[in-house]
């Protein structure tokens, strides 16, 4: 997944003409706008008053010449769904000093890499603008840190498997970590921490006859237990992610999976957390859902635009200036 700024200047907040119309042409779907005041209580709000919020908020500061923020969070294919494009997005737009503005979020449907366009205002509702030091910069390492990347790698982790499994076992959405050469130098300076491996042999030897042992791991010595195999069948190995030590074991490094389980003994293996979407990074008032939770599709009427940045131009294909009257063919 990547996080893209787009740089077209805009006073007129086109961006979200440009959006809508997608939505209009059944080529995009509005997940959901935020933060839009006493908008937020009409059912199907008008472009027009989206436009218009915008407007009133960017109004505060005349010197700023580009109100518009305009982006664009794109996965490799179809990688990521809407629904974990969007929840991404809310928390890239947290990191990014932009969570309390008014912001719309229409997801792309016509390309062959699954993408949404976030427009919001530059313009804080104190008056300031938002910062924009190195904003394409930040936008990167932003993305990297929502998806969980900076954080599995503060762990020390032998295959990319457990890098991934690091990320699923916190929650975190990544899994297309694109900087593939640092991974794999991460891989490579990985060494058995045999010290460590001893203090847990010792520790699962000890407790692992108590039907809590799994739980009992996790809540006294913050050490996660992942066993795998088919649903309904016995596992066939496990993983060790010592949150404590920041680190990832085979199991069959600490314990052999026969001699760790007992027959005799029924683990209470906890539940994996259910997914609570976007509940959590915003509060129920400052947002209004669509695509997500609303079964009747969101009918915009059509704008007809030409002043805005098109799908091409994300990619980084250059529209030809041609010696002829512009026509929009969107």
């Amino acid at each position: 997944m990547i996080a893209h700024i787009l740089e077209k200047p805009s006073r007129s907040f086109a961006g979200v003409k440009y959006n809508t119309d997608k939505v209009d042409r059944n080529t995009g779907e509005l997940m959901l706008i935020a933060n839009f005041g006493a908008l937020q209580a009409l059912a199907n709000p008008r472009l027009q008053d989206l436009v218009n919020y915008l407007l009133m908020v960017s109004a505060q500061n005349k010197v700023i010449k580009n109100t518009q923020f305009h982006a664009v969070v794109s996965a490799s294919g179809r990688n990521y769904n809407k629904q974990e494009l969007t929840k991404a997005a809310v928390m890239w737009m947290k990191e990014m000093k932009y969570g309390l503005q008014p912001y719309l979020i229409v997801f792309h449907k016509d390309t062959e890499n699954n993408h949404i366009h976030i427009v919001s205002s530059r313009v804080g509702k104190d008056g300031k603008q938002i910062d924009r030091d190195y904003e394409q910069v930040r936008a990167v390492k932003n993305i990297n840190k929502v998806l969980g990347y900076d954080f599995a790698m503060q762990y020390r982790f032998s295959t990319k498997a457990q890098f991934y499994l690091i990320l699923e076992n916190q929650g975190f959405l990544g899994r297309d970590y694109l900087n593939e050469k640092k991974l794999q130098k991460r891989i490579n300076a990985y060494k058995p921490d045999k010290g460590r491996i001893a203090e847990l042999k010792e520790l699962f030897i000890k407790h692992k006859a108590t039907t809590a042992f799994v739980t009992m791991m996790q809540a006294q010595y913050k050490i996660d237990l992942v066993f795998h195999g088919s649903e309904g069948k016995k596992p066939y190995g496990y993983t060790v992610i010592d949150h404590a030590t920041k680190q990832v074991f085979k199991g069959s490094e600490i314990l052999n999976l026969k001699h760790l389980l007992d027959e005799s003994v029924h683990y209470d293996l906890p539940e994996k957390p259910a997914d609570t979407g976007l509940q959590g990074y915003l509060s129920r008032e400052a947002i209004t859902y669509y695509s997500e939770y609303t079964p009747e599709p969101l009918h915009i009427s059509p704008v007809m635009i030409s002043n805005d940045v098109d799908d091409q131009q994300v990619y980084g294909m250059k529209r030809r200036r041609q010696r002829k009257a512009r026509t929009n063919t969107r």
